[in-house]
């Protein structure tokens, strides 16, 4: 009888340790890390519709060694896929309107605007022989009106008070999903699976990501690694626990609004690095921001970056590069971008300013080539630097073992003198803007500022 009772136990003991391990698997704590060419990249998201006078892709093809030899390695491609005519949105003072992205009519095909299947898989193609990797726009909070999961499934759509197909928000060319329906996830993960499979994309921007359960992105999360390690990018900032399995990223829009509040004196100087240590606490491990000045919501809605951001642009430009976290460039950022493009109607960037080119193109390849700024866990440690006027100046240095990276920058438009108290910032170091070598140590720990005047150093 002890024998029976123990060899029993035995067996189920064994039953939940192979379970355990079994649902352990499935559901690990995090998820496997990104791929190894995100640790040091740079996403350009690109506008098709605006990007070039054609709009098309094949223009876009045209332009791919120009935005190689800034040193881009990751584009992100606003929505391809056709778009919705139902409800569609008429901006004031236009007639007729060529819709919104995001108004998704159908999740497997191009939009022909852009052009057809051939000309997106050559350029995906072209792409991929220059070393970039591609991400696709994915909007799965909710489709266009006349989707055709519409007629097919209207089952798989939230109803309003009225029971007729919901509608997000004031979005009224849009129709929103109801993620209670298992077949509708079960269509919209084949969906994202066509993509990858029949064109090789490396990675999902993944719209309004917050508004569609976590369990969805993370059970999808697992279905794509099977078919390919994917950089998956929420749009979403409220709920880091959303990269604790789902995604690698989440947007830095806290850290966008509080740079534009400090170049207009609306908030302290200081208040950027405890933002700074905040984010770095709440975000799971493998985690880490997109950190950017602009982005295409940013730039049609709210302003451009010079709007925003005033005589500080470039200063907060820097900090997108060197705080952890990927820097985003929107398309025309390196051309001074100075108007708001229209979202709904043709308004094409004018690409005729190049004075910031040299300055994307250092801050980039410092990216690419200094592992102290790399993302996490790659990248150095970020310490604080006391500095003696802490009301205009932030001072931080970010150090691996083998490498190390100095930011000073001026957030006012004064001229300032700070001497950085704290020894840590001691060490040899280049200027990687004008080359100039320095030395700081316990005699010479004094800067000089001119207004919104950044330095960034590379130790020896």
């Amino acid at each position: 009888m002890t024998s029976h009772l123990l060899r029993n136990t035995l067996v189920f003991v064994i039953f939940l340790l192979f379970t355990g391990c079994y649902f352990f698997k499935k559901n690990p704590p995090e998820a496997t890390p990104y791929p190894e060419w995100v640790k040091n990249s740079i996403i350009y998201e690109t506008n098709t519709r605006q990007y070039s006078t054609a709009g098309t892709f094949k223009a876009l093809e045209a332009d791919l060694p120009r935005i190689k030899d800034l040193g881009i390695n990751v584009l992100w491609l606003m929505p391809i896929y056709p778009i919705g005519e139902v409800n569609r949105k008429v901006p004031a003072g236009a007639k007729t309107s060529l819709g919104s992205y995001y108004s998704i009519k159908d999740y497997e095909a191009i939009n022909p605007e852009f052009g057809n299947a051939e000309d997106f898989k050559s350029l995906v193609n072209k792409a991929h022989s220059m070393g970039f990797k591609i991400m696709l726009d994915w909007v799965a909070n909710h489709t266009a009106r006349d989707n055709h999961w519409i007629s097919e499934h209207p089952d798989w759509y939230k109803k309003d008070e009225k029971g007729n197909i919901a509608t997000p928000f004031d979005w009224t060319d849009c129709a929103q999903l109801d993620y209670t329906k298992k077949e509708m996830r079960k269509a919209m993960v084949s969906s994202m699976m066509f993509w990858v499979k029949n064109y090789d994309i490396d990675g999902f921007r993944c719209d309004m990501a917050g508004l569609v359960p976590t369990d969805f992105w993370e059970d999808t999360r697992m279905e794509l690694l099977k078919v390919k390690p994917l950089y998956l990018l929420a749009e979403n900032e409220d709920k880091p626990d959303m990269c604790r399995i789902a995604f690698d990223s989440n947007y830095g829009w806290e850290m966008h609004h509080l740079m534009a509040d400090v170049t207009k004196g609306k908030r302290k100087v200081s208040e950027i690095l405890k933002l700074q240590s905040k984010i770095d606490s709440s975000l799971p491990g493998r985690a880490f921001k997109m950190n950017f000045i602009t982005n295409h919501d940013e730039n049609s809605w709210n302003g451009t970056a010079k709007e925003k951001f005033g005589n500080g642009e470039n200063c907060c430009a820097v900090l997108t590069f060197t705080l952890p976290g990927m820097p985003l460039v929107y398309n025309g950022q390196e051309a001074g971008l100075s108007k708001r493009l229209q979202f709904f109607v043709k308004d094409t960037i004018d690409w005729s300013n190049t004075s910031l080119i040299t300055f994307y193109k250092k801050l980039i390849s410092l990216k690419h080539r200094n592992n102290a700024i790399w993302n996490p866990p790659y990248g150095g440690k970020l310490i604080q630097l006391t500095n003696s006027a802490p009301e205009k100046v932030i001072s931080f240095v970010r150090a691996s073992e083998n490498a190390r990276v100095l930011v000073l920058i001026n957030m006012s438009p004064d001229t300032v003198t700070a001497n950085i108290a704290s020894a840590q910032a001691d060490g040899k170091y280049i200027n990687m803007f004008n080359h100039n070598k320095i030395t700081f140590n316990s005699d010479n720990r004094t800067c000089y500022f001119e207004p919104w005047e950044y330095i960034v150093m590379e130790g020896e």
